[in-house]
């Protein structure tokens, strides 16, 4: 079964030709500077080629994606029809979807809705839709959202303390995000252990960062909150702040809610520590050199990542697993140490040898251990296209 699972933004399309059976991927790229000039990178296997070709809509970008797939000679099928369905990355599904849906027009409606609580995503995961829709119209398409996984939360964690109308009329709530990093990482955790009924404490940690407890395959919280500046800080994002931070600074230098938010968002979080990078392996370089930012940049990261591990090992009453994964987690063995030396009260001891590698899958915990810990590389495309399959087949 071929797979095409898309990730459309506003300027940019990510693409990926998969089998979700296995994960083979054979081929993936990148549209990028859509409505400005457009160039299209591809790769098969080894193989890359760049093409500059007009990309006045997403429509054209998915058209480009579509002629280079049957290209004889970049291309790995034959004809459009051997692609059996598409799967859409979607930030934002609001309360409205717990889980994957089959797209049609309520579902665009849906999704149409949510623009508020996705106002950058939602239009720009709606245009690959729709330039799909367009192009492949007897394709069947499917939306995963990033949100969904975590609908599994009750009340207790969901809901902030402010009054119940904001939530009522504006579904004002957490909802988190990384939902399909986090369920792809649960499950192939349940298939490494060889069950299902576990408690876990899942550690995505990148640029973006996000934990979630869950607790028999389901999320039973999550760090980030209405949207994805909470929890930990990040690569640019400040983490949790106390909201009157935003009041002091929008009052005493002139900056509107909306200037304070992007400060927020794109100029804080490592990055406004180290005043260096928000690249951890800028920090960690800085760190080796004597950089007292730097240093103070990972020491607070390591540390507000070990305070959710502790509390998520309470909300859960106990913890049997704690894995890493994204492109911090995956690839950081200092990071994974650091955040374990905290965690002794757990009884958790980490194998040096095991813990030096990168990227790759494995128990880094040593036998007598109280708590496993995994480090589990993510695989976002491969959840989409194993969701994406599932509701075709099953529409069958």
């Amino acid at each position: 079964m071929n797979i095409l699972v898309i990730n459309a933004g506003s300027s940019s399309l990510k693409y990926q030709l998969m089998d979700p059976e296995t994960g083979d991927v054979s081929a993936k790229g990148l549209c990028e500077r859509i409505y400005i000039d457009g160039r299209l990178t591809h790769k098969v296997g080894d193989k890359k080629v760049v093409k500059d070709i007009p990309m006045p809509t997403h429509s054209e970008a998915i058209a480009a994606v579509l002629e280079i797939l049957q290209d004889p000679q970049e291309g790995v099928i034959k004809s459009v029809d051997e692609i059996d369905a598409v799967g859409h990355r979607v930030l934002h599904g609001g309360m409205k979807f717990s889980d994957s849906c089959i797209i049609d027009d309520a579902c665009i409606k849906a999704i149409e809705e949510c623009i508020p609580l996705g106002p950058l995503h939602n239009p720009a995961n709606l245009m690959g839709i729709r330039a799909c829709q367009a192009v492949m119209p007897n394709t069947p398409q499917v939306a995963v959202f990033d949100t969904a996984f975590h609908m599994t939360m009750p009340p207790k964690a969901y809901r902030y303390a402010i009054p119940t109308e904001y939530y009522e009329n504006d579904d004002i709530r957490r909802y988190g995000f990384h939902g399909t990093s986090h369920k792809y990482v649960a499950r192939r955790a349940a298939a490494l252990l060889g069950k299902t009924d576990f408690k876990m404490i899942n550690c995505h940690l990148g640029n973006g960062s996000s934990l979630c407890a869950i607790e028999n395959g389901k999320c039973m919280d999550t760090s980030m909150g209405l949207s994805p500046l909470a929890g930990v800080p990040m690569g640019t994002r400040c983490g949790d702040i106390d909201a009157c931070v935003v009041q002091f600074i929008c009052n005493k230098y002139g900056m509107s809610v909306d200037e304070c938010l992007t400060m927020l968002n794109k100029k804080s979080g490592v990055l406004a520590l180290s005043e260096k990078s928000s690249d951890f392996r800028d920090l960690e370089d800085g760190e080796k050199h004597g950089d007292e930012k730097c240093i103070l940049a990972l020491q607070k990261f390591f540390y507000e990542v070990a305070k959710y591990i502790g509390a998520y090992t309470a909300a859960l009453n106990g913890v049997d697993v704690i894995t890493f994964t994204a492109g911090v987690g995956e690839n950081g063995p200092e990071t994974r140490q650091t955040i374990c030396d905290y965690l002794g009260y757990l009884g958790v001891k980490i194998d040096p040898e095991k813990n030096s590698k990168r990227g790759k899958e494995m128990c880094i915990s040593t036998p007598d251990s109280k708590v496993q810990v995994w480090v589990i590389p993510t695989n976002e495309e491969l959840m989409i296209a194993q969701d994406t399959a599932e509701l075709v087949n099953a529409a069958k």
